[in-house]
């Protein structure tokens, strides 16, 4: 516990400066996290609107935290967004394209008859890959676009600031991790894959709902209709590639 509070505290005093910090309760604007008295005695802030500590998470360990974010819990997301420096989004993104790309890949060639070793058969199913790697990406993209033009309709004030954009965008990629889970599914086949496929699917879809939520403190409402033209937009795009004829 006290590790993880000492070790904030450069990040703690550039964040702060700006007034960074979020009420993992009530989403409430904090100035800081904890409050150092020397000689290893710190005190968790309170909250000025609810009257609650700021963020509790600073004491527990991580895998407790990752536990709570699973449970999409709203106070485990803010801690996550708000209160702590995480620059894994990219990463994090491009890794679960590859898995969707991997299981498109391999849910191919499982349907290809062709076993000829032919090396010109071999890179062929190499560009495979990389196309549907393309796919899932274009897929991705439209179903982002797809919310943010949902949310900018709805509510403009709410994405009036660059910095506000940039953070949903980060919030909405970090919570595709979901689908991280495909290659297990994939890799331990069974007759009920297709229900552990489609489970996937809409844990992820909650927590692109939660982080949507969390990060521009909205109703439930509302995410979810942000989502559903996010999949509208990303239907759109599947239909355009099939009519090209290419499998997806």
């Amino acid at each position: 516990g006290v590790e993880a509070l000492t070790g904030l505290g450069v990040l703690g005093r550039a964040m702060a400066a700006r007034g960074a910090y979020r009420c993992i309760e009530c989403s409430g604007e904090a100035t800081e996290l904890y409050r150092d008295y020397q000689r290893g005695v710190l005190r968790i802030s309170i909250c000025k609107s609810c009257q609650k500590p700021v963020d509790k998470y600073i004491e527990y360990d991580p895998v407790i935290i990752l536990i709570n974010a699973v449970l999409c819990k709203a106070q485990a997301y803010r801690h996550i967004l708000f209160n702590t420096k995480i620059n894994i989004h990219g990463k994090l993104c491009v890794f679960c394209l590859l898995c969707e790309a991997y299981l498109r890949w391999l849910q191919l060639q499982d349907s290809s008859q062709n076993t000829d070793p032919d090396d010109l058969i071999r890179y062929a199913k190499e560009w495979d890959f990389y196309r549907m790697f393309g796919i899932a990406s274009l897929e991705q993209t439209s179903f982002f676009i797809g919310i943010f033009i949902t949310l900018w309709w709805m509510t403009p004030e709410m994405l009036k600031r660059k910095s506000d954009s940039i953070l949903l965008l980060k919030a909405l990629l970090l919570s595709t991790y979901g689908k991280l889970l495909l290659i297990p599914a994939v890799i331990w086949e069974h007759d009920y894959t297709p229900l552990c496929l489609a489970f996937i699917k809409v844990f992820v879809l909650i927590s692109n709902s939660q982080a949507i939520r969390v990060t521009l403190n909205l109703n439930r409402i509302l995410p979810w209709f942000a989502i559903f033209f996010g999949l509208i937009l990303e239907n759109g795009v599947v239909c355009l590639f099939q009519k090209m004829g290419w499998d997806v």
